[in-house]
């Protein structure tokens, strides 16, 4: 297949500020949760992120893990263990799962200096948690699960969240929301590839249909034939054919059809990614450690 990789760069000036409100703030917090998304571990996480929070103990959060491949989940959470050093938890910050775990390894990861305060006479100190990562990634929805409230604007967009905000989860722990925050070059275009698959990156700015045959390239690639059935596509067509009669193939088998009879493949393009994005192609990691 051809290689139809975008030319994919994002910078939104909010983000220069969102550096700034984080560099401002480490020093209100015990602990940074960073959020990734469990489809594409390695490409969700900032680099920048990583350089300006270097200095706090680390809890890496797998989100949406409930679409991806378990096996591979287990793999990034044995990888950030065993290569980083860092704590890390499979999530649905939509549906709660793992989240009770959440306060007990934070509170596993600061032992020592929970400890320490103890000795000193602080019998049930509050542990504060920066709560950071890319846009879209599932911060907000993970704060309300966690905080039983809904203060936090959920929206399946990038750059809702604008402020930093206290949440409380218990008398003992809060955490403070930022907004999500993008590095402003991708030295490697398929990570912002990926980061568009899942809508880190806005669709306005992309050419949706030549990211819909990306994906489909990926899905192919990775041995991930979930969407087969879906699409009323034969095995063999899916390897035979290239990425964009797949994508004529799929928006008329779905009759979505222009004038003349003609595939709308710019309609299709947005089902395959919102069907991707929503886990209806199948539990799906497109890296692995």
């Amino acid at each position: 297949m051809a290689d139809n990789t975008q030319n994919i760069q994002w910078f939104p000036g909010h983000m220069t500020k969102t550096k700034r409100q984080i560099t401002d703030v480490l020093k209100l917090v015990d602990i940074v949760a960073e959020i990734i998304d469990a489809r594409i571990p390695f490409s969700s996480r900032n680099p920048d992120l990583r350089v300006l929070t270097k200095q706090k103990p680390r809890i890496v959060l797998l989100n949406k893990c409930d679409i991806a491949d378990k096996a591979a989940t287990k793999q990034w959470i044995e990888y950030f263990k065993n290569t980083e050093n860092s704590a890390a938890l499979a999530i649905n910050s939509k549906n709660g799962i793992g989240l009770n775990l959440f306060a007990p390894a934070v509170r596993n990861v600061l032992s020592e200096k929970l400890s320490r305060l103890k000795q000193k006479g602080v019998v049930s100190p509050t542990v504060r948690v920066l709560v950071a990562g890319i846009p879209n990634v599932g911060k907000s929805s993970f704060i309300n699960k966690m905080s039983s409230k809904s203060k936090a604007k959920v929206e399946d967009r990038p750059g809702v969240t604008r402020g930093n905000q206290w949440f409380t989860v218990d008398k003992d722990m809060e955490l403070l929301d930022t907004p999500g925050m993008l590095w402003h070059k991708f030295d490697d275009q398929k990570v912002g590839e990926r980061l568009a698959f899942t809508g880190a990156v806005k669709d306005g700015v992309l050419d949706i249909e030549l990211l819909a045959m990306r994906l489909l390239e990926n899905l192919i690639l990775i041995n991930s034939f979930g969407f087969a059935e879906r699409y009323k596509l034969e095995k063999d067509e899916i390897l035979s054919l290239d990425s964009y009669d797949l994508l004529c193939k799929i928006a008329k088998n779905r009759g979505m059809l222009i004038s003349r009879g003609e595939a709308d493949t710019e309609r299709a393009a947005n089902v395959i990614l919102d069907e991707f994005r929503g886990g209806k192609l199948g539990n799906i990691t497109l890296e692995l450690p």
